[in-house]
């Protein structure tokens, strides 16, 4: 891929990432958004008579070696494309010179082939082989958020995507490959979950507001302002409680998930009181905390019910 002359340059002032520069670099507090899908998916199926451990393994190592290469090929992409220069928060591999583009590059592509392998696994066992397309689909979806000529994430579409990938396909999928059917009641935990990724994401973009705004990287925050942005991530959070209550109607052991209401105290507030830069590192981890903790709530309730 060419993205500009900044490759070249960097090529030559790289160091050896050590083993926590690379976890870092993976970006731990995302992964949340992985786990969440598959715990719910798993929870549907179980309320469909249908949960199966080994399909729920899989579903597993698909959702966070796709999570993880997302973070590699974003750090790759937005490192040689220059936007990564002035941030906060995790290190940036790529724009830290701590490893070389083309080594970055490699880490997501591995991630993708583990996701793919773990895919087609998942895909032969449920015996749905058009469930291939959606894979196909995934893959291109986590490379083109920063990656190609002209990635949708630079165009304020992320959120869509996170909202599509780790929401609806990645719920429903789970559900699916287990228990080959779908309810109603899955499509709303999807929705649910789906909303707090989103609102992991707009964390994140509200934080690199300022820069991707010099960048040039015109994200949905940068569309929607400081304001408007800070509005977004209250609203997804009452779009995930209201998706909750539309599952109790006919799992109403789903309930158990507005337990984690308490859990989103703590960002909400940090967010309604303007909080910026490295205070935002704190709302991302309690967002991802909230998720996992509502998703776990979630799924328990599906299963009892």
């Amino acid at each position: 891929m060419r993205y500009g002359a900044r490759t070249g340059p960097r090529e030559g002032r790289i160091g050896m990432a050590t083993a926590s520069q690379w976890w870092e670099g993976a970006r731990p507090r995302t992964l949340p958004a992985a786990l969440a899908p598959v715990a719910v998916g798993t929870g549907a199926a179980a309320a469909c008579g249908q949960a199966r451990a080994d399909r729920a393994g899989l579903a597993l190592v698909v959702a966070l070696a796709l999570q993880i290469g997302v973070n590699y090929a974003n750090d790759y992409s937005d490192g040689v494309r220059g936007t990564d220069d002035q941030r906060v928060g995790p290190l940036r591999l790529t724009a830290s010179g701590v490893a070389r583009p083309r080594t970055v590059l490699a880490a997501a592509l591995g991630s993708f082939a583990v996701a793919a392998a773990a895919g087609l696994g998942l895909v032969a066992v449920s015996g749905r082989w058009w469930l291939l397309l959606v894979g196909v689909l995934c893959l291109l979806g986590a490379w083109y958020y920063t990656g190609g000529r002209h990635p949708y994430g630079y165009a304020g579409l992320g959120e869509v995507a996170v909202f599509v990938f780790f929401g609806l396909v990645a719920v429903l999928g789970t559900t699916y490959t287990q228990a080959l059917e779908v309810r109603s009641a899955a499509v709303g935990a999807a929705v649910a979950v789906g909303a707090l990724a989103c609102a992991l994401l707009v964390t994140n973009n509200l934080r690199d507001l300022p820069t991707d705004a010099v960048a040039g990287k015109r994200t949905l925050a940068v569309r929607l302002g400081d304001a408007g942005t800070r509005r977004l991530y209250q609203a997804l959070l009452g779009l995930a409680a209201a998706a909750t209550l539309a599952v109790a109607l006919t799992r109403p052991w789903a309930l158990m998930a507005l337990a984690a209401a308490v859990a989103a105290l703590g960002p909400v507030r940090a967010v309604r009181s303007g909080a910026t830069g490295r205070e935002l590192l704190v709302v991302l981890r309690d967002t991802g905390r909230l998720e996992l903790v509502h998703a776990f709530l979630l799924a328990t309730g599906l299963a009892l019910g």
